[in-house]
């Protein structure tokens, strides 16, 4: 009887063993990075070591490559006086965006929101509060993407909200996978630079040479709507992609790479 019991609860350590193993295999954060487009060639995450994750939770990196276009995003955790401006430049080069909102965004900015979902812009869910979503657990994690939601529909009627960008763009296999079946499309990027520092900004010509420097076929362009260099170079980056026959659209027409 001795030695079954103690074989019985060597059997049961293995299993939570081989469990805590396998969760914590799932919950391995990544910070979402990836080899930048130098003279039109392609942006590749192959190297990163998340490739297959990114691949089976139907993440999106880059659209189809296939075709000169771009897909517009902006971050916008807090106001820093310039969406206005941003929107406005959208508005006079008729060009479609996607703006992932915080919850401080919602509650400050609702006449912002107000207009970008009246202007036909894509509003998407950047978390509540902007936790590592890999250090909270998938009842957090839900409450936090559904309080956006839930308050984005109050204040602009728009009861769709499909598309996730995950702060600080950490995240690992479990949250993709949660917030899959929560119906959400992750969106990740291919074309950035260093703009979120409000006290390193460079002026309109660096942001302007950062964001052209990397263009590429079925970018996906993350800006951050705090920069004073992103507001004041969005028209000549617009003019100048489209001069190299760039056309902007909307992440609901993404197509993936084929």
């Amino acid at each position: 009887m001795k030695r079954y019991v103690i074989s019985s609860l060597l059997v049961i350590m293995l299993t939570m063993t081989v469990g805590i193993s396998a969760y914590a295999f799932e919950n391995h954060a990544y910070h979402f990075g990836f080899k930048r487009s130098q003279n039109g060639q392609l942006p590749s995450i192959d190297q990163e070591g998340f490739k297959n994750i990114i691949d089976k939770n139907g993440a999106i990196f880059l659209g189809d490559t296939g075709k000169k276009v771009l897909y517009l995003t902006f971050d916008n955790g807090y106001e820093n006086g310039l969406t206005e401006q941003i929107l406005n430049t959208l508005k006079d080069k008729k060009v479609p965006a996607a703006f992932f909102v915080t919850g401080h965004y919602v509650k400050s900015q609702p006449e912002l929101l107000k207009r970008m979902a009246a202007e036909g812009h894509i509003i998407g869910n950047h978390s509540w509060s902007h936790p590592d979503m890999t250090q909270i657990s998938n009842a957090q994690l839900k409450e936090e993407l559904d309080k956006v939601k839930a308050e984005v529909a109050q204040v602009t009627g728009k009861q769709q909200m499909i598309y996730l960008r995950p702060p600080r763009g950490i995240f690992s296999e479990r949250t993709l996978a949660v917030t899959r079946e929560m119906g959400y499309t992750n969106v990740f990027w291919s074309l950035a630079y260093k703009d979120w520092d409000v006290n390193a900004q460079k002026g309109a010509r660096y942001a302007y040479d950062k964001v052209m420097s990397q263009l590429h076929p079925g970018a996906v362009m993350l800006l951050h709507s705090i920069s004073k260099d992103n507001a004041n170079a969005l028209g000549s980056i617009i003019d100048g992609a489209r001069k190299q026959g760039y056309e902007f659209i909307a992440l609901d027409q993404l197509q993936q790479p084929k």
